[in-house]
């Protein structure tokens, strides 16, 4: 972690140099749920035992298998505001006169280390036999998708990155279509007999995050290799949406129109898609990029109009102190006994409220101890660059 300017700060990963206040304050609403608020959600409903709050809290947990909850979109969320950033940050290197060349060595770079980050939040920093080692990662995934996106951004103009875009969902769906793994028939779709978990079993070292039922034995991972290809249309979708932004022939007004319209076509692609390849996040299947392609943008217009285009900054700011040190507070918890210094300050709060509404305190003061921490690492403008 480096003590930067506010200037040297908006040449980070997901920072954009002319600073879009909605850009960093949505990226601060995304990790805000993985921060500790879906805990908060999760003990109101045990403590109410309400439906409302049931309902709530189970969005904010993954399905087995196929499906969407709202969980879902948190990861795919922040791959696509990383591609928002490029046009910004790695465009305005290339106005600036950097070669192409010079900025694909950057990208490498960073893909480098978010992965050996991945690495190190999976397994910790101990010495381990490689088949105990877990490679596949979130932020091992956000790297590597973040990387071919922005090759395709560096090499080919608009239209061009947007056939890709197609290129790559139409492509995966053939090839998890008409293939699968050896005994099961074409087009298999379980974790056992789907060609990508198939692929990630054959030719990734160590151990993948889901075994067979009953054994050790390697069976799928939700951020396995194969899989990150369908990721890479992800961050691409978030590029276009960035060139949407900075274009300026386009109005404010225009630039929220096309991102929603398209989000909600996106949105209605997806569930038609779903009939046949189902919305599936550990397969990162061509219908859930839609579907979370659609989300993504209808948010990003959502917050781009009241923030940036209305000018209704204030209620953010607990949002974009989040955003802007969005990776720290991601790798933290595994670094941070965050729970004993919630304990040690509000402790006694959660005895004063009692059960069952203690639970209820202690996860808000659990998120408030983490924003306050943000908060003093915001104004002494303490970023933590990648």
């Amino acid at each position: 972690m480096t003590k930067t300017t506010t200037k040297q700060a908006t040449d980070d990963f997901d920072s954009a140099p002319t600073r879009l206040y909605s850009l960093d304050a949505l990226r601060g609403f995304d990790m805000f749920w993985i921060m500790g608020a879906d805990e908060i959600l999760y003990s109101l409903y045990h403590a109410t035992k309400s439906p409302f709050w049931h309902t709530l809290a189970t969005q904010f947990t993954h399905p087995d298998w196929n499906g969407f909850h709202a969980y879902d979109l948190i990861f795919p969320l922040f791959l696509f505001m990383a591609g928002v950033s490029t046009p910004f940050s790695v465009g305005r290197e290339l106005e600036k006169g950097k070669t192409r060349e010079q900025l694909l060595l950057r990208v490498i770079k960073r893909t480098f280390i978010l992965v050996l980050l991945g690495l190190v939040v999976n397994n910790g920093l101990k010495i381990m036999p490689i088949a105990d080692i877990r490679f596949p990662s979130v932020l091992g995934r956000i790297g590597i998708a973040y990387m071919f996106a922005n090759i395709i951004y560096l090499y080919s103009k608009e239209w061009a990155q947007m056939l890709w875009f197609c290129l790559i969902i139409i492509g995966y769906y053939l090839l998890l279509k008409f293939t699968s793994a050896p005994g099961f028939h074409p087009g298999d779709l379980t974790p056992q007999g789907n060609f990508a978990s198939y692929i990630d079993r054959t030719i990734l070292p160590g151990r993948l995050y889901v075994p067979f039922p009953g054994t050790k034995i390697n069976m799928h991972d939700p951020e396995g290799l194969f899989s990150t290809i369908p990721a890479i249309s992800t961050g691409l979708l978030g590029i276009l949406a960035g060139q949407v932004l900075k274009n300026r022939s386009l109005t404010q007004n225009a630039k929220t129109i096309r991102m929603a319209l398209t989000g909600v076509i996106f949105i209605a692609l997806a569930l038609i898609w779903n009939l046949d390849f189902p919305i599936n996040k550990n397969l990162w299947s061509s219908s859930f990029v839609l579907l979370v392609g659609g989300i993504s943008l209808l948010l990003m217009a959502l917050f781009y109009y009241a923030i940036d285009v209305l000018g209704y900054k204030k209620w953010a700011f607990f949002f974009k102190v989040i955003g802007m040190n969005s990776i720290l507070i991601y790798i933290s918890s595994h670094f941070i006994k965050w729970t004993y210094t919630n304990d040690g300050f509000f402790g006694w709060l959660g005895q004063l409220a009692g059960e069952p509404y203690g639970a209820v305190i202690m996860a808000i003061t659990f998120v408030l101890v983490k924003w306050l921490f943000l908060r003093y690492l915001y104004q002494k403008k303490t970023f933590l660059r990648v």
